[in-house]
């Protein structure tokens, strides 16, 4: 039960995460997160190249260590598909938030509806294992037929608590992504 419940809550790690990256008009550190920078030969997340910081609502600022780098961070948050366009200036790429519209909007409350549908997935695979996972300890006689009742029944009630969990985490997400 512990090992399926912690991982039914990585799923809603994960969507937190993924909620982090959607843009909702203001700043986020987290909003470059998917940024990935082509240095020294690889491909790297950007906070391992730069510091982002947030001095304003409506503005990131982009740190870049160091000054050879600073092209590619630009490039790379440019086609990161974010719809952002950073200005540099040498070492500091300032990244200005555009204003959303309601068109961005909608798009952003499908996205982030798909995020969650892939949570709730990823919560149903678990709850799927933790059910086979039972039937297979009652077939070898490890447990009693009430037993693994009882236990799929806890399974069943711990799968509605995260899938509710991932819902309000959506409709609060959703509500910040219309907020004009």
């Amino acid at each position: 039960m512990a090992e399926l419940k912690r991982r039914m809550n990585g799923a809603i790690a994960a969507l937190k995460q993924e909620f982090s990256g959607l843009r909702t008009g203001r700043a986020s550190i987290n909003m470059l997160d998917p940024v990935m920078v082509d240095a020294y030969g690889s491909s790297m997340p950007l906070n391992q190249v730069a510091t982002v910081s947030v001095p304003e609502a409506r503005m990131l600022v982009v740190q870049v260590w160091d000054r050879s780098m600073a092209g590619a961070v630009d490039k790379a948050i440019r086609d990161a598909n974010l719809g952002l366009n950073p200005v540099s200036e040498g070492q500091v790429i300032r990244v200005p938030i555009p204003e959303l519209n309601a068109e961005r909007r909608a798009e952003l409350v499908k996205v982030a509806h798909k995020y969650a549908e892939n949570a709730r997935i990823a919560v149903r695979h678990v709850r799927r294992d933790g059910l086979d996972n039972l039937k297979r300890l009652e077939k070898d006689g490890q447990m009693s037929q009430d037993e693994q009742r009882h236990q799929a029944d806890l399974v069943q009630k711990t799968t509605d608590e995260i899938i509710a969990e991932i819902d309000q985490a959506l409709a609060t997400k959703e509500k910040e992504i219309m907020q004009v």
